[in-house]
């Protein structure tokens, strides 16, 4: 843990504890064990766009994205008979190629991430709109799945959402923090052209962390379709790529690229469901949800600029001193 993380740790504890002083209930089985669930639903594709992010990139099209393979994964199971674990990789199989055209778009043909996921945020969702005729997907009243549980199950009263994040974390703060893979995530992120002429395949990087992030997404919607066991195309997963970008940035990570945690990014998340429970729990109009997520990212990405000049200041101060420091001698 760094710095940043213990900061937004103990800001998660501070604002815990006042939602529990002007509320119990936010300690009770229930509502904790509701909140861990969308933690676990939100921290996977918050930890999928902070992959994308570290290299300078952004995903726009995340909601979409959850919108479309959840309509398909519900369809495929309840109206046309398919097998549920042949349903899902079909489902992985059509994220990974979102996300392998997402960044052969921005690679090959030098397209912004902006744009690109931004056509993907609009043509997704517009898709999946068209493949229902705006009508809702769901499974059939009274339809069981054999295995289908595991995705709303809760041993042990923690929810199978959260084991599943927690299994994700690992992996990707091993791939991010221990291996050689992040390492070139981190170099493509801080500066492209001297991670190019070092050696580094700056384009398959990219491409990677694009494929990573649909194939993560595509089982958060897989685990949200499941969790709400119906799907309405045109406003399921509404903005939740703002939830990733806010858990994100709270978390650490730099929207110029190269810097950023796992575990910041799932403190992140913890810290917007908390605020999320904050606001249900006492009694806010649940429009102003929007209103505090903008407001959450505003102020991330405000202390982020802050903090990255204070930085840099601190290192010219420092690089001044030391070659000063022969001539006073």
């Amino acid at each position: 843990m760094n710095k940043k993380d213990l900061g937004l740790l103990v800001l998660i504890l501070v604002v815990g504890l006042f939602v529990y002083l002007r509320n119990p209930l936010f300690l009770s089985a229930n509502n904790l064990a509701n909140t861990a669930n969308l933690i676990g639903l939100f921290g996977l594709f918050s930890i999928a766009q902070g992959f994308v992010i570290i290299t300078g990139g952004i995903e726009l099209s995340v909601g979409s994205m959850i919108a479309l393979l959840g309509v398909l994964f519900v369809d495929m199971v309840g109206r046309m008979g398919i097998p549920w674990p042949i349903a899902a990789a079909i489902v992985m199989a059509l994220g990974l190629a979102m996300g392998l055209a997402h960044g052969l778009l921005i690679t090959k043909l030098r397209m912004q991430p902006f744009v690109v996921t931004l056509c993907g945020l609009l043509i997704y969702r517009g898709v999946a709109r068209g493949y229902t005729a705006d009508a809702t997907a769901g499974f059939p009243f009274g339809s069981t799945y054999p295995g289908l549980d595991f995705f709303v199950a809760r041993p042990f009263g923690i929810p199978t959402s959260v084991f599943v994040l927690l299994v994700v974390a690992v992996i990707a703060w091993i791939v991010l923090h221990r291996s050689v893979f992040g390492r070139y995530l981190y170099a493509v992120g801080k500066n492209e052209e001297a991670a190019k002429f070092s050696g580094i395949r700056t384009d398959l990087v990219v491409i990677a962390a694009y494929v990573i992030c649909a194939a993560l997404t595509a089982v958060a919607a897989i685990f949200f379709a499941m969790y709400t066991r119906s799907v309405q195309p045109s406003g399921h997963a509404n903005f939740y790529e703002l939830y990733a970008i806010a858990a994100a940035v709270l978390g650490g990570f730099s929207l110029r690229g190269g810097e950023g945690s796992i575990v910041g990014v799932i403190l992140g998340t913890i810290l917007l469901q908390i605020l999320q429970n904050l606001v249900n729990l006492l009694g806010i109009p649940s429009s102003l949800n929007f209103a505090v997520m903008g407001t959450v990212i505003l102020v991330g990405v405000l202390v982020d600029q802050q903090w990255g000049r204070f930085r840099e200041h601190r290192r010219i101060r420092e690089a001044a001193r030391l070659a000063f420091k022969p001539a006073a001698e």
